[in-house]
């Protein structure tokens, strides 16, 4: 056979398009890690700017502006925040809420999901639904009310009312995730426990709930976020300085005709850090447990 009836691979067109569309993959590898990077900037620079100002001196803000480049750099402005503001207290106050909260809001939500997902009662989509939609009404609209009724039931002005409250309104959700996890557990663990005689109670505390464990992490981050920084029950029920959380605390700041923006922004600063901690501590579990829970 000769060299002109060798027959030619016909690999070159199928070569062309690998070639080609690796050069869109890559393409579109460069364009989305840029857009990513992009809008993160975006994401971090106010978050940027509040921790620069707070490092910044007041007579440098006043005469630079807020968004210019800092010529200072002082810790004063942090201890100013943690006296003036009394953010001690403040977060004392926020502890005192925030984990006694989290803990009988999830417990309640993980009993009633239990319930729900586990067992034929009537109505029972009818009952989720009902305390799902408790969450989408607007807060502002029901704050008269709520505060009127603390005020009969003698828990005005007190950290009781905003624990009492705060477990009120997010236990529609709780218990809406959490449902669809428990749902995933197989039937047949919970069968195996009752001929063994166990009790629903038992089964409950001793199966279901340590199964339940992503769930329960994701959303204790995510109700511990929401509860330490909720601001607007806080100023609605609470009118004692000595009492009110980290948020209204840090709102405090602000002075009637003048304020230091660099106070106010280390105040804000160490607001944020003990939600930080939180989610940093359950970030690995944050995103799959809530993913699992809405499978369902």
């Amino acid at each position: 056979m000769t060299a002109s009836h060798i027959p030619v691979a016909a690999t070159r067109p199928w070569g062309r398009v690998r070639r080609g569309q690796s050069r869109k993959r890559v393409f579109g590898t460069v364009g989305f890690h840029l857009s990513s990077s992009v809008i993160s900037l975006l994401w971090f620079a106010p978050i940027l700017l509040v921790v620069v100002t707070s490092f910044r001196s007041f007579n440098d803000i006043a005469l630079n502006g807020i968004s210019s480049l800092p010529h200072s750099f002082t810790f004063a402005t942090y201890a100013q925040a943690w006296k003036l503001g009394g953010l001690a207290q403040a977060l004392t106050n926020s502890m005192i809420v925030t984990i006694p909260t989290v803990l009988l809001s999830l417990f309640l939500a993980a009993a009633a999901a239990f319930g729900l997902s586990r067992y034929r009662i009537p109505f029972r989509r009818t009952i989720l639904l009902i305390m799902l939609a408790g969450n989408l009404l607007p807060v502002q609209t029901i704050l008269i009310p709520i505060a009127r009724i603390t005020q009969d039931l003698n828990i005005f002005d007190t950290l009781g009312a905003l624990v009492a409250v705060q477990t009120a309104f997010g236990l529609g959700f709780y218990t809406f995730v959490l449902y669809g996890f428990m749902r995933s557990i197989p039937t047949e663990l919970q069968d195996a426990a009752s001929i063994d005689g166990a009790s629903p109670v038992r089964i409950f505390l001793q199966i279901v709930l340590p199964l339940t464990r992503p769930a329960l992490s994701a959303l204790g981050a995510l109700s511990f976020t929401w509860i330490f920084n909720d601001l607007l029950w806080s100023i609605t029920l609470i009118q004692t300085s000595s009492k009110l959380p980290t948020t209204a605390a840090v709102l405090s700041l602000q002075g009637e005709y003048v304020s230091s923006w660099s106070v106010i922004a280390a105040g804000t600063v160490i607001a944020a850090i003990p939600s930080a901690i939180v989610f940093f501590i359950f970030q690995k579990s944050f995103v799959g447990g809530l993913a699992l829970g809405s499978v369902k």
